[in-house]
C-alpha cells in the first residue's frame, strides 16, 4: 500500500489552488496569500506585508504546521492517499479536524472491535491511530483504502454543510457552478475554515 507521495507538488498544488493574495473584508480570516491567513503568517514569525508572503515561506509553513506536525508523513508511509487527502483537509479546517475524521472513520469501520480497537477522537495521529490504520490496511487491502477515502470525504463535506447551515443567508457555491476553484467546498484559507458562501 505504499505509494510514494510528493509532498512538494503537494504542497505546490495547494498553493496553485488557493492564489496570490486576498483581501475579502467578508472573510473573518482576514488577509491572506497562498492560502495562508495573516494570524498564521504572524505566529510563524512573518513580519512583512501579507500582499508580499513569499512563496518559499507559505510552502515551508505548510510542510511544518500542516504535514510534518500532524504526522502526516508518517501516514503517507502507509498510504499516500489517505496522507494526500488529510493534507488537503487539514489545509482546509485544521490538522487536528482531518486526524479525527480519520479516527472516527477508521473506528466506525473496524467490525465492532474485531480489526483493532476503537479509537477516541483526540485529532493526534499517535501509536494507536497508526496501528489501527496499519490494521485496517492490512485486513481491507486498496479497496478498503478506497472506501476510508470516500469516509474522510464524507464527513469533510457533512463539516461544510453543517457550517453553511449555522450561518443564515449563506450557501455553499459549488465548482461548477464557478464558486470555487477546488475540488473541495471550502474557500481555502488555512488558519480559518471559512466555507466559500455568498450572502
Amino acid at each position: 500500500m505504499q505509494d510514494r507521495i510528493d509532498v512538494d507538488a503537494l504542497i505546490d498544488g495547494l498553493i496553485e489552488r488557493e492564489g496570490g493574495f486576498v483581501a475579502n473584508p467578508a472573510d473573518e480570516g482576514g488577509p491572506t496569500r497562498f492560502g495562508i491567513t495573516e494570524a498564521v503568517a504572524r505566529a510563524n514569525g512573518y513580519r512583512g506585508a501579507m500582499r508580499e508572503l513569499p512563496r518559499e515561506e507559505a510552502a515551508s509553513i505548510y510542510r511544518r504546521l500542516y504535514w510534518l506536525r500532524p504526522r502526516f508523513d508518517a501516514i503517507a508511509r502507509r498510504s499516500a492517499r489517505i496522507a494526500a487527502e488529510l493534507f488537503d483537509t487539514g489545509a482546509n479546517m485544521g490538522p487536528a479536524v482531518a486526524v479525527t475524521f480519520l479516527q472516527r472513520a477508521l473506528t466506525a469501520l473496524n467490525r465492532s472491535g474485531k480489526d483493532y480497537p476503537d479509537l477516541v477522537p483526540d485529532g493526534r495521529a499517535g501509536p494507536q491511530t497508526l496501528a489501527a490504520l496499519d490494521a485496517f490496511l492490512a485486513v481491507r487491502g486498496r479497496s478498503g483504502e478506497q472506501v476510508l477515502l470516500r469516509a474522510l470525504e464524507a464527513l469533510q463535506g457533512e463539516r461544510y454543510l453543517r457550517l453553511a447551515e449555522r450561518r443564515p443567508g449563506n450557501y455553499i457555491l459549488d465548482v461548477e457552478n464557478g464558486g470555487c476553484t477546488s475540488v473541495s467546498l471550502e474557500r481555502r484559507h488555512v488558519g480559518h475554515s471559512q466555507p466559500c458562501f455568498h450572502r
